[in-house]
């Protein structure tokens, strides 16, 4: 299961590149902390703003695992190979247990379900993102939790607060449910290890870094009206619609049994933060924000169905067959907006027909200026160049413009002419045209 999940999400990220798809700016930021680290400089992503030092935006030092891997092949794709190889990671602890409470084919049912459920596609669908270090982290030390091996399971999620620092309330809760199974030092342990990390973290190391002095999503979060309307943020919290749904999905790929277990109730505290925000992409699950839920249920189905008896339970048969078709009912419906099911058709294994166009578009910046570009071609610009967003408003003055016409950054109001949009955002400066092909438009400054 490991070894499959793996190949698909290669394959889906190899035509994802192929396609030149870009759902957000995300791919090409990580790709130019990747440059950072690989070349032992400090994770300074010009694509947020001058001087940004991205261990100031969210704390991620694990990322700097990227930087020799990125060094041996310096592209955004290996950014995306790297996570289908987590994510594959992840399925193996997973699967090697449900293998041994479940039986052969019903434990390697649990595998697939999880491999495609939403919050895995969603990720991938959504490109690289720090999470997928924090899969097969959580999937170690949640079998180790519910064989209770507690040391490893400890060690196993202890690093958790090195991926993402909302991550250490997780890792809080966690510790909790250890403290609640019966290891009451170790369980302790962690949670104060994660809850001290999450305040230092946001309190201390992201404003220290942060150019801005702060953390910058602290405003997105409306704790203070919560605490001043408690009714009024519960109504909030369960509405509007996205957010119901995301919590239905995620108890169905629990097998719905899952809700027996308090492993689910780790879950809390990541769907607070994003419930409890005005940002509303937080709220559905169509996005990456479930894929660390993902074990989370995995692993309560499991937790709720127990260990393999000695004597065969037709009950037990039952639950267990009814679990399996809650999970995946949770990968049926989610499927038709999710990357897997696009393979069936003829289009997701064409190349896009703009490839040579930006290609061109590449090679007509020269290695080393500096470009400031719309999100189309961004990562494939960071591997040669000094790249900048186009959006940013306090962008330094770029020896190149690149606009993608046809992109969907624009809302469909494009720029019409590079040269006069660069010229326009650096008054005083000139630019020249230099190509303008298939949609795609170059502009070089002149003076």
């Amino acid at each position: 299961m490991a070894a499959a999940g793996t190949a698909l999400y290669v394959l889906v990220a190899v035509l994802q590149w192929r396609r030149l798809e870009a759902p957000s700016w995300d791919l090409a930021i990580f790709t130019q902390l990747a440059k950072a680290y690989a070349g032992l400089d400090a994770p300074i992503v010009p694509i947020k703003g001058d001087g940004f030092n991205l261990l100031g935006d969210h704390f991620h030092p694990i990322l700097v695992l990227l930087g020799p891997v990125y060094a041996l092949a310096p592209s955004g794709l290996t950014l995306l190979v790297v996570q289908a190889l987590l994510v594959g990671v992840s399925a193996w602890p997973l699967t090697a247990l449900a293998v041994r409470r479940l039986g052969r084919w019903p434990g390697v049912a649990v595998g697939a379900a999880y491999l495609l459920s939403h919050g895995i596609q969603g990720a991938v669908r959504s490109q690289f993102h720090e999470i997928a270090f924090a899969l097969p982290l959580l999937a170690l030390g949640l079998c180790a939790l519910l064989e209770r091996r507690w040391r490893a399971s400890v060690l196993w999620l202890a690093p958790l607060v090195l991926v993402k620092e909302d991550l250490g309330l997780l890792v809080a809760a966690l510790g909790l449910v250890i403290w609640w199974r019966g290891a009451r030092r170790a369980g302790l342990a962690l949670a104060a290890w994660g809850a001290a990390w999450f305040v230092l973290a946001t309190a201390v190391i992201l404003p220290l870094l942060n150019p801005r002095g702060q953390y910058d999503y602290t405003d997105r979060l409306t704790v203070g009206d919560a605490l001043g309307d408690p009714l009024a943020a519960l109504a909030g919290v369960l509405g509007p619609g996205e957010k119901v749904v995301t919590v239905l999905l995620l108890v169905l790929a629990a097998g719905i049994v899952g809700v027996r277990s308090p492993i689910l109730l780790a879950a809390v505290p990541t769907l607070a933060w994003r419930f409890l925000g005005d940002v509303s992409f937080y709220w559905t699950w169509v996005w990456h924000y479930d894929a660390v839920l993902m074990p989370l249920a995995t692993a309560a189905l499991l937790d709720a169905l127990g260990p393999r008896p000695a004597e065969p339970d037709r009950d037990r048969s039952l639950r267990t067959a009814v679990a399996l078709g809650a999970a995946g009912l949770a990968v049926v419906l989610t499927a038709p907006d999710l990357p897997v099911v696009r393979l069936a058709s003829p289009e997701t294994w064409q190349a896009s027909p703009r490839t040579e166009a930006a290609r061109e578009v590449v090679g007509t910046v020269p290695e080393g200026a500096v470009v400031a570009s719309d999100i189309s071609l961004l990562a494939r610009l960071v591997p040669t160049t000094t790249a900048l967003w186009s959006g940013t408003g306090d962008n330094p003055v770029a020896d190149y413009y690149v606009i993608d016409r046809e992109g969907g950054t624009w809302g469909g109001n494009p720029p019409q002419d590079a040269a006069r949009y660069a010229e326009e955002k650096h008054p005083g400066t000139d630019y020249e045209l230099v190509l303008d092909r298939e949609g795609y438009q170059v502009a070089r400054r002149v003076g």
